[in-house]
């Protein structure tokens, strides 16, 4: 299966639009893209078009999980939409799920720039926003009256100020954040916690044992209506994370996200030359594909049964994600590939997922997940 016009817009994409876009700051760009998405998810006309040339409707990739249909397992991570503004564009690009967020209790403008970047050679991002959002509040405001056509998540993590000094404080904050999601009538269909930022100031972490549990236990109260995954560091030891696992798989969790931001600037993954340019923050991208797939491997094969795993992190191409899969992951979430190769990535990757999948032999993507453990 193949569909041209995804080759020429990759074509056009990498060899005149990017050439331009990557003159200009990249948190600029950033910002007249989502508006610019925004505008396009409401223009029907052009939606349907696009959709005609990204569209993969196909039983092959389709799942359900935690009660939820997804069309396909692509799905746009929590970083990206924090304004929400693309909710009503991302099935034109060929997405099966999204993400909104991450949001906070209360608003924040963001870290001191920069908070953005590109790593060209590394194929990495610069990434200091420290949870930039309009807080829950006004975010869900510009969301009522909202309808979805796939499944849109809402990751939530702690406000991002040095005024919460203590842990009840910041679980409170946080519990707060999914008390007014649940009295929404915004219809997402998941949560995510996102426990894992490292560009945030406030002096308190969750990756200890006893300090994730106290979260996950006053969550568990809150009885949330929707299923919840946990966004995950892959900055820790294996035996960290499955210390956290462990807790994990104790409470009412539909699974886990692995992972997040890369922060170890001797990566060999990583240019010295361009991480010289960047005096702060942490690194998405190709960078952090190799722990990615290592941690999706380890929680498959101890928590495979228990845990969904979706794959987040250095997913540039139809092989990097069958990749993810094929260690452990249900579904898959990308940004940084989408600013490398371009919005008909999406497209390209479903296509090339129906084509690996053919040559392995599988006939559904379920038969394909965790085949390499």
């Amino acid at each position: 299966m193949k569909k041209p016009v995804l080759t020429i817009c990759h074509f056009l994409y990498c060899h005149i639009a990017k050439p331009i876009l990557f003159l200009f700051d990249a948190e600029a760009v950033h910002n007249r893209a989502t508006s610019l998405g925004k505008l396009i998810g409401y223009i029907k006309p052009v939606t349907w078009v696009m959709k005609k040339a990204t569209s993969t409707d196909v039983p092959v990739l389709t799942q359900t999980i935690g009660g939820i249909h997804f069309k396909n397992p692509m799905g746009l991570a929590a970083g990206f939409d924090y304004e929400a503004k693309l909710t009503q564009v991302l099935p034109a690009i060929g997405f099966g799920l999204g993400t909104v967020g991450t949001i906070t209790n209360q608003s924040y403008a963001g870290n001191t720039e920069p908070r953005l970047g590109r790593l060209k050679k590394s194929q990495s991002l610069l990434v200091n926003k420290g949870f930039k959002n309009l807080g829950i509040q006004e975010t869900l405001k510009k969301l009522e009256g909202a309808h979805f056509e796939i499944p849109i998540g809402l990751s939530i993590g702690v406000t991002n100020t040095s005024t919460l000094s203590c842990q009840d404080d910041t679980i409170r904050d946080i519990v707060e954040a999914f008390k007014v999601a649940e009295n929404s009538t915004v219809p997402f269909s998941y949560y995510e916690l996102n426990i894992s930022c490292p560009n945030l100031q406030v002096n308190v972490e969750f990756y200890s044992p006893k300090n994730l549990e106290k979260l996950l236990n006053a969550l568990t109260k809150s009885k949330l209506s929707k299923p919840l995954f946990v966004k995950m560091p892959i900055d820790k030891s294996n035996n960290e994370v499955l210390e956290m696992l462990k807790v994990i798989a104790k409470y009412p969790v539909q699974g886990v996200i692995f992972g997040n931001l890369q922060n170890d600037k001797n990566d060999p993954a990583l240019d010295p030359s361009e991480v010289k340019r960047f005096s702060k923050g942490c690194f998405s991208g190709k960078p952090t594909e190799k722990k990615s797939n290592e941690l999706i491997s380890l929680t498959y094969k101890t928590y495979g049964k228990q845990l969904t795993i979706i794959g987040c992190g250095g997913v540039f191409s139809p092989e990097d994600t069958y990749r993810k899969i094929k260690l452990g992951a249900s579904l898959v979430q990308l940004i940084t590939g989408m600013v490398y190769e371009g919005p008909q990535l999406i497209g390209q990757i479903n296509i090339g997922l129906l084509n690996l999948l053919k040559q392995d032999g599988f006939g559904h993507i379920s038969e394909a997940i965790g085949t390499e453990n």
